[in-house]
Formats: C-alpha cells, sequence, structure tokens
C-alpha cells in the first residue's frame, strides 16, 4: 500500500466524519428550533390534558357525590331563607298594622274635657285627675281592641295565604 493511497483513505474517512458531524449539527440545530418552546407548550397541554384524560363516568360519579353530600346543606339553608322571609312578611304585616292604628289614634281629636266631663260642668282638682285617668284606661281599651281586631284580621289573612299556597 501507498502512502498517497492511505492519505486519500484516511482523507475520504475524515471528510466522511466532517459531512457526519455538519448532519449531526444540522440535527440538532433543527430539534433546538422545535424544541425551544417546550417548557411553555408543557403547561398549555397539561391543562388541555386534564379535562381530556377525566372520563365522563368518573366526573359524573364525582358530580353525583357532591351533590349528595352538599344537597341536604343546600335544602337546610333554602328552608331557613324561607323562614325568616316568611318571619319578615309577618312582621311587616304587624308594622303596617300597628302604623294604621297609630294613625287613627293620631287622627281621633283628644279632648278630655268635653269626653269625661258631665254636660256643664268644670272638672277641678281631684276629679279632674279621675277624669284623665278614666279616659287613658278608656283609649287603652279601645287601642286593645283596635289591636286585636287588627291582628285577627293578620291571622285570617295568612290562614288564607296557607290555604291558597
Amino acid at each position: 500500500m501507498s502512502t498517497s493511497t492511505g492519505t486519500a483513505s484516511y482523507a475520504d474517512c475524515v471528510s466522511s466524519l466532517r459531512g457526519s458531524l455538519n448532519f449531526l449539527d444540522s440535527s440538532v440545530h433543527t430539534l433546538d428550533n422545535g424544541i425551544y418552546d417546550y417548557p411553555r407548550l408543557i403547561k398549555v397541554l397539561k391543562t388541555v390534558r386534564h379535562y381530556e384524560l377525566i372520563p365522563q363516568t368518573t366526573l359524573a360519579t364525582a358530580e353525583a357525590s357532591l351533590r349528595d353530600e352538599i344537597g341536604p346543606y343546600i335544602a337546610l339553608l333554602l328552608s331557613r331563607a324561607d323562614a325568616q322571609i316568611e318571619r319578615q312578611d309577618r312582621r311587616i304585616e304587624t308594622l303596617k298594622a300597628r302604623a294604621e292604628l297609630q294613625q287613627g289614634r293620631l287622627a281621633r281629636p283628644e279632648d278630655t274635657s268635653t269626653t269625661s266631663a258631665p254636660k256643664g260642668r268644670k272638672l277641678i282638682g281631684e276629679d279632674k285627675l279621675r277624669a284623665r285617668i278614666v279616659h287613658q284606661r278608656k283609649e287603652a281599651l279601645r287601642y286593645g281592641v283596635e289591636r286585636l281586631e287588627l291582628e285577627v284580621l293578620q291571622k285570617e289573612r295568612e290562614l288564607r295565604k296557607r290555604l291558597d299556597g
């Protein structure tokens, strides 16, 4: 074998190796360009993967379990809210009735000397005090009767609501 043929064969090997290295370098460069965004893609695909990997049956089972677990509490809270609304409605009706009663009392003229004293006679001292007390008792009783009448009307309305509803 001559040295020129040996050198040529080495030169071909070196040339082939350089070509392989260039090809490998090009492949590495191509791979770098393809995966430089890989960390961001992992995050994007991971979110999508969560939705795609959960089977519908598992999702339905979890939903039913959650519904069974919190359903009674939701029903309890709704019933409490309804009871509170009814209490507030009754209180509003009571306050309206009281306001009507008070307006009626304020609209009536309060002339104690004409209502409690006999005609043609002026009251003095102790008689005037007694007449005032009797008048106050009379007003208190009238107020009590009106209040009871309004309560009866309110109870009748509530009973009608319950029977209708």
